[in-house]
């Protein structure tokens, strides 16, 4: 029997993947045999671009692409790139993503579209120049937030930005279906890793009193959420919405 989560040959994008999630689920399809593409944005440390390279010591014959999915040029020339080099893609997930708390009486205008830009037309950017190169029953993997089902305090920016993902992937889902490639979301929960390992451990442990499993997720939950939407066993789920948070959110 052909194992379902065998990626090999197939091509796989995850943007913004030189750390967090995104390096968690970049080595997981490197692991299965996928051609990998690592992106990460280049900041004025370099810390980002020492990042990427780290994440791709670990993958087999990678490549790396620096680019800003705000940057609607940049995105055309990662998928040149990509398309160039291998023919096509097979996988896209969607996870570069920034956050920046405040309430909203304290919540500048830049705060609020400076995450929407990234969050959400980052997402667009991505997608929309993506189609150019993905294949038929190719995959797209959108990163929503169970903030984005729910809206949390502090977060209007950060809540508005997911919650249109959500909608964009069901968009998406039907456009994309003439191709046979699917579109869904993973909407996390609070995850041991990236944004929500930062919390103050008071709020953290506020937070796991309203997980009816008593405890946040790991990386892992995640990745194998993306690894079986992006498998011959998702092939019939196409803007869904699935929920990886401890039934910390059950709509």
């Amino acid at each position: 029997m052909n194992d379902p989560l065998d990626f090999t040959g197939k091509v796989v994008l995850v943007t913004g993947s030189s750390r967090g999630l995104g390096a968690e689920m970049i080595k997981a399809f490197s692991q299965r045999g996928a051609q990998c593409v690592v992106n990460y944005i280049a900041d004025s440390a370099g810390q980002n671009q020492s990042d990427a390279a780290t994440v791709a010591k670990e993958l087999k014959k990678p490549v790396i692409i620096e680019c800003d999915v705000t940057n609607p040029e940049q995105v055309e020339a990662m998928m040149k790139t990509i398309g160039d080099k291998f023919g096509g893609l097979d996988i896209l997930i969607n996870n570069s993503g920034i956050i920046r708390d405040r309430t909203i009486k304290k919540l500048t205008l830049e705060d609020f579209e400076s995450v929407v830009r990234v969050n959400l037309t980052g997402t667009f950017n991505v997608t929309q120049k993506a189609a150019a190169i993905l294949r038929k029953d190719g995959r797209i993997v959108n990163l929503s937030s169970v903030s984005g089902q729910m809206g949390l305090f502090g977060q209007a920016n950060y809540s508005s930005s997911k919650a249109a993902i959500i909608a964009l992937t069901k968009v998406s889902a039907r456009e994309f279906a003439r191709q046979n490639i699917t579109v869904n979301a993973i909407a996390p929960g609070f995850i041991d890793v990236g944004m929500s390992k930062g919390m103050p451990d008071e709020v953290t442990a506020n937070f796991i009193k309203q997980i009816p499993l008593g405890r946040l997720g790991d990386a892992k939950n995640i990745v194998d959420a993306a690894l079986f939407l992006c498998s011959p066993m998702a092939s019939y789920i196409t803007g869904h919405v699935l929920n990886v948070n401890g039934g910390f959110y059950l709509g």
